[in-house]
């Protein structure tokens, strides 16, 4: 993605800031728009144009920038700048035990049903129409999306931070793909699956599937991460 349209979609974004343009909402922001693909791993965040773009001070995305290197989103290089950082195997294999550990965990404390699925059915009704579109950084992020949305039947604010970051972190790693339509559009189907498993109440079917879901997920990414070290 050139600079110019970064710059363009980052614009888009200044009204949220309103009348309080802190450093923590500013990360807010761009923690977002990584977590959508829309600065890929490697991108050098311009300060005078993301700065720009948003209508804040220096010193304002300098602190953001100091939160989002915290989360290990970005990476400061002397007398380069900042970067979208570029994840690593240990890395990758840390998310997962992260995810396995608070997804699972979400679920399998749901209680009794009926649970409130709306933004979960929402995410997975999303990630079938970007597929049937063929947006397929739609799809990814709409995934990302519906993990979100399972965390979040938890109910604690501390569990949705900690999978924002998480999930922000991981979407660094779809980018190893090389083709995301046949990495993401099976699970779909899993998507649709555990949501309907939750529907009828299910809640220990639906963590079997969704430990299982990650299981998978998790050794492809490996598998891919193995080959595109294996050809430098």
């Amino acid at each position: 993605m050139s600079e110019a349209a970064e710059v363009s979609g980052l614009e888009a974004d200044r009204a949220l800031l309103g009348r309080t343009s802190t450093a923590e909402r500013v990360a807010d922001i761009l923690r977002d728009r990584i977590a959508e693909g829309f600065f890929p791993p490697g991108t050098r965040l311009s300060e005078d144009s993301v700065g720009g773009a948003l209508g804040i001070s220096r010193n304002t995305l300098r602190e953001a920038f100091r939160l989002l290197t915290h989360e290990r989103l970005l990476v400061h290089e002397l007398n380069r700048g900042v970067f979208v950082r570029i994840v690593t195997v240990d890395d990758l294999n840390d998310i997962y035990r992260v995810r396995g550990l608070v997804e699972c965990a979400t679920v399998r404390g749901l209680g009794e049903p009926p649970y409130s699925l709306e933004a979960v059915e929402a995410a997975v009704v999303a990630g079938e129409r970007a597929a049937h579109d063929r947006a397929w950084q739609d799809l990814s992020t709409a995934n990302i999306r519906f993990h979100q949305a399972i965390v979040a039947l938890a109910g604690s604010p501390r569990a949705d931070e900690l999978m924002r970051g998480v999930l922000a972190e991981l979407r660094l790693v779809f980018h190893v793909m090389a083709d995301p339509r046949r990495f993401h559009a099976p699970y779909l189907v899993r998507n649709r699956q555990i949501l309907e498993v939750l529907q009828a109440g299910d809640a220990a079917e639906a963590e079997r599937l969704l430990a299982s879901y990650l299981d998978d997920s998790h050794r492809q990414l490996a598998d891919a991460y193995a080959q595109k070290v294996s050809q430098r």
